[in-house]
């Protein structure tokens, strides 16, 4: 049946032998309900090689994938391909679920035109980092301190009269769909996320909720998409999240445990127990404002707690009190918030049973309004206080630190997570699933650190059919200095302007920290006679769009670019890696794993984790069957240091050399060929 699929695709398609051996193991290992990792590596036709034989199967299937594009081949491209290969044999059914913060409220967007037929001049606006974020509705009390930025409804009100009147037609509700790219404090006026939805029975506009009808639609499919970020959740909420299915297809499987990592712990700003306290300012009547008040007096403490702890680690599984002075006092703060949740979540019951319990009901502007605000805002408090306790209560297998981010570090929050994913993973979802991960590299010992069951699960790697050892060659300058030493950055900006020169632009030059791709932007665009794009001048569709359409281009980038990125043809014949890409030695997770492996940490952490991402950004070079280049890695270290044959090991299997010249040579008569088809197709 999988011919039939691949028959239909432009040309009648390729015989692809990685592609039905890959077709065959999925099939097999759904009907034995046995686990099944396969290495797929580029142009294998991984996707159409799951679908098929998880359609046939009969099964209800989850696709997960970690990227927005896949996400979108799959839903516009792939599955209508399949339907239609297999229309005579099986009618297929499938769907998109996203989170809910993806679809509008609708009773957000009633209470919101309420706000505005009443003529209200603005609206309070939570900091973006709030949880939930966006307007304070139409409650009472706009405008009251608490952290909150207050805007002229001017700025945003034609906004939101858009927003609200594209729900009036939309079907879905669809922030994929708008026609327009909405302000961020607009579309969080008018939705929610999972933490403040009371769910369809408890809210006024739950019968016509664009969220509850994508659930509905999910689960009428035979399979369903979503985001890993989504599956993670679902695994996290013990299967809350996703409709009950038989098999999970996890795609992109290399970001699978840094993205179980983040649902399965917790993340705790200022900012979002600030929201929490505008938020019930208004629901809970004038003598109920002092227990807002001094939850929004907690978010000013934890702020100036949390800054000097920027980038350690804190609390303990041995308690606050052998870790300083400053963890105990974090823990204090910690446990003085729990308590005034605790209080402002009775306030908001005694409010809500003062006004005889409102809540249901058409949504508009009046009590109904109020009751499910008051809904939404108990949902929010009840989840920031349990996370809270879960801190508090740190256990051996998890670790805490403080995390800084925006510009120049002041945004800072309390993170936690599980050290190791496995355990869990494997308690809460393989023994309720069939699983088959893949990726184009899967991560060394990937099924140990996902805590798969070894006896229970199969393996596989397909290769790639595209001939790396004629059209790619792999280049380490030995002659560089280390990169940790100073004169490195000289040596690497000269290697790379030649390098460019003989590919005649065409370049995708990948670093591993913003410092180095602005120093080498900066050093090489006064040389070079083509043109360097650096991520950060546009947004990234547009960057990538002109670094296609410009065949001499060069581009710029940072770790967001070393996957995802595909870019077929002449455009790209060169990738360059500025260093081998170890993570930092001071992340405070990856310091707890490292702390956990002793002696063999390196090679248990680091070095896995190296390869993956090596992998990754050298996959970015040859994206189809008549692509040619180079990937250079500007690190002697990947010719010399003991350890290199692991990396080397996790890199497809290109023809490998250290050899200027032939480097230089090899780039120029594949940088020829493109200006010779360039002309001969603008003739």
């Amino acid at each position: 049946m999988l011919g039939a699929v691949t028959a239909s695709l432009p040309g009648g398609g390729e015989d692809r032998p990685g592609q039905l051996s890959m077709a065959e193991a999925v099939g097999r290992a759904i009907e034995q309900r046995r686990h099944l990792v396969v290495g797929a590596g580029t142009g294998t036709g991984k996707s159409l090689a799951y679908l098929v034989p998880a359609v046939l199967s009969g099964r209800s299937v989850v696709v997960a994938t970690a990227t927005r594009a896949l996400q979108d081949q799959l839903a516009t491209k792939d599955l209508p391909l399949v339907a239609a290969g297999l229309e005579h044999r099986r009618t297929v059914r499938f769907a998109v679920l996203k989170g809910r913060s993806n679809y509008l409220c609708r009773q957000r967007a009633a209470e919101v035109g309420g706000a505005q037929q009443a003529g209200l001049a603005g609206m309070a606006l939570f900091d973006d980092e709030g949880a939930g974020g966006g307007l304070a509705g139409a409650a009472p009390g706009l405008g009251a301190p608490g952290g909150s930025e207050t805007l002229d409804l001017g700025r945003l009100g034609g906004q939101l009269r858009s927003l609200i009147a594209w729900a009036e037609t939309s079907p879905t509700g669809d922030r994929a769909e708008l026609d327009f790219e909405p302000n961020p404090r607009a579309w969080s006026a008018l939705s929610v996320s999972a933490r403040e939805c009371p769910g369809a029975f408890r809210c006024p506009s739950g019968t016509i909720c664009f969220a509850e009808k994508a659930r509905e639609r999910a689960a009428a499919a035979d399979v369903v998409v979503v985001n890993t970020h989504l599956y993670a959740t679902h695994v996290a909420s013990d299967g809350a999240v996703l409709p009950e299915h038989d098999v999970v297809v996890l795609d992109e499987a290399h970001a699978v445990e840094d993205v179980m990592t983040e649902a399965l712990g917790v993340e705790i700003t200022a900012g979002r127990v600030r929201a929490v306290a505008q938020s019930a300012r208004g629901l809970v009547g004038s003598d109920g404002a002092r227990f807002a008040d001094g939850v929004a007096e907690v978010a000013d403490r934890l702020d100036a707690v949390l800054a000097p702890l920027s980038g350690q680690r804190v609390l303990g599984h041995d308690g606050p009190h052998g870790l300083g002075a400053a963890s105990q006092e974090l823990a204090a703060v910690l446990e003085l918030g729990g308590g005034r949740l605790d209080a402002l979540s009775g306030a908001l019951r005694r409010a809500e049973a003062a006004s005889g319990g409102a809540g249901a009901g058409v949504g508009g502007d009046g009590p109904d309004d109020e009751g499910a605000r008051r809904n939404r805002t108990l949902l929010t408090v009840g989840h920031l206080g349990e996370e809270l306790s879960r801190v508090l209560a740190l256990g051996a297998e998890q670790v805490a630190w403080v995390e800084a981010s925006g510009p120049a570090g002041r945004t800072t929050a309390l993170r936690a997570a599980p050290v190791d994913v496995g355990p869990l993973l494997a308690q809460r979802l393989w023994p309720n699933v069939t699983a088959v991960l893949t990726s184009a590299t899967v991560p060394p010992q990937l099924e140990t650190r996902l805590g798969l069951p070894p006896k229970g699960t199969d393996h596989l790697d397909v290769g790639s059919p595209f001939p790396f050892r004629t059209c790619a060659l792999l280049y380490c300058p030995k002659h560089l200095p280390d990169p940790r030493r100073p004169e490195a950055r000289q040596a690497v900006h000269d290697e790379l302007g030649s390098l460019i020169t003989a590919a005649g632009g065409r370049t995708l030059a990948l670093f591993t920290s913003w410092r180095a791709m602005h120093e080498a932007a900066d050093a090489l665009r006064p040389t070079l006679p083509f043109e360097v794009l650096a991520q950060g001048d546009q947004p990234k569709g547009r960057l990538l769009d002109a670094f296609s359409t410009d065949h001499a281009a060069c581009l710029f980038a940072t770790m967001s670019f070393w996957q995802g990125v595909d870019v077929p043809g002449p455009t790209l014949s060169l990738v360059t890696l500025d260093r081998l890409p170890f993570s930092r030695p001071d992340d405070p997770l990856l310091q707890a794993r490292r702390d956990r492996a002793g002696a063999a940490a390196f090679r248990m952490v680091d070095l896995p984790r190296a390869a993956t991402l090596l992998a990754q950004g050298a996959g970015r070079l040859i994206r189809s069957s008549t692509d040619r280049g180079v990937v250079a890695v500007l690190d002697s270290r990947l010719a010399t240091a003991g350890y290199r044959h692991d990396l080397l090991g996790a890199l497809p299997p290109m023809r490998r050399t250290v050899d200027h010249d032939e480097v230089v040579a090899f780039l120029q008569d594949i940088a020829a060929g493109a200006s010779d088809a360039t002309g001969a197709s603008g003739q």
